[in-house]
């Protein structure tokens, strides 16, 4: 899902690419798992973190998206919960990963296209269990982003934001700018 939005809407594997799909589990709703398989996807990130053979990993985790779907309070605290338990692994592993390599390159990005978790009743108490349209934030986490700030912006910001981090230039055809503010990053 989230590789073929980032790859501007195309389904083939580019050359330096690889995917790596954790199955989500077999239940008829997402409430009856919440968890989903946040901890797979966290034990291959972090495999891969540690591997030091990426320039750059994106991970999806659907649990607040799909588990918000269903409009169950107690399921989505949980599935939330989660994604804050996998969060600290990541970075946790990216801290052992900065301290082994004496680098400050890493950094952690989250950030989603849409809410859904962060509202679950509406004003007379209902389930919610579409899509939110609440601004998402965007957190970015680690060395390399020490003394810097974020201006609000919106999705078409991320990219190039990005691209800032790993100090690739944007391409004329993006519509968003770097949402990075402060001191210039070391590069």
């Amino acid at each position: 899902h989230v590789t073929y939005f980032l790859n501007g809407g195309v389904e083939a594997v580019w050359p330096g690419e690889d995917r790596v799909l954790v199955p989500s589990p077999r239940v008829a709703t997402y409430d009856l798992k919440p968890e989903m398989s946040a901890d797979g996807v966290t034990d291959a990130l972090t495999a891969a973190i540690r591997s030091d053979a990426y320039d750059f990993l994106v991970a999806n985790y659907a649990n607040a998206d799909m588990v918000g779907h269903t409009g169950m309070w107690e399921a989505t605290v949980r599935a939330v919960e989660t994604l804050d338990e996998c969060l600290g692994r990541i970075t946790a592993t990216l801290a052992e990963r900065a301290a082994a390599l004496r680098t400050p390159d890493g950094f952690l990005c989250i950030t989603a296209d849409h809410g859904n978790a962060d509202e679950m009743r509406d004003v007379q108490g209902r389930p919610v269990t579409a899509h939110s349209l609440n601004p998402v934030p965007l957190l970015l986490a680690g060395p390399a982003v020490e003394g810097k700030a974020l201006r609000p912006g919106v999705l078409a910001d991320v990219a190039p934001t990005l691209l800032e981090m790993v100090g690739v230039s944007p391409w004329e055809g993006m519509t968003g700018g770097s949402l990075l503010v402060g001191k210039a990053l070391d590069a």
